[in-house]
């Protein structure tokens, strides 16, 4: 069974915080995730890919930030619909420009 959990962006701030800050205090960083995840009631895994976006937000870490991600979907998504009123203008003036020809021929 697939269970999908939402938690509030308080307690993934918090946990990643926690992470951040006792790390050191572990053999390793996936020691002390492992460790603060079971605390929290998160997969290990989940905890993880929190850090990772978290120290990518924060510059310590190469690739594209939340908020460059969400622009980017806004981004495609605009361009989506500007390619579908596009591809509907140019039926309508296919269209129009044929019924204008029949019209001229009679």
């Amino acid at each position: 069974m697939n269970k999908s959990t939402r938690y509030a962006p308080e307690v993934r701030e918090r946990a990643v915080r926690m992470v951040l800050e006792h790390q050191g205090e572990y053999a390793s960083q996936w020691a002390a995730l492992t460790s603060i995840a079971s605390k929290i009631g998160c997969t290990a895994e989940t905890l993880r890919k929190w850090v990772r976006r978290a120290e990518t937000d924060q510059g310590q870490r190469s690739g594209m930030t939340t908020d460059d991600r969400e622009r980017l979907k806004r981004l495609e998504r605009e361009n989506r619909e500007l390619r579908r009123a596009n591809d509907i203008l140019r039926t309508a003036s296919a269209f129009f420009a044929q019924a204008e020809l029949d019209r001229r021929l009679k």
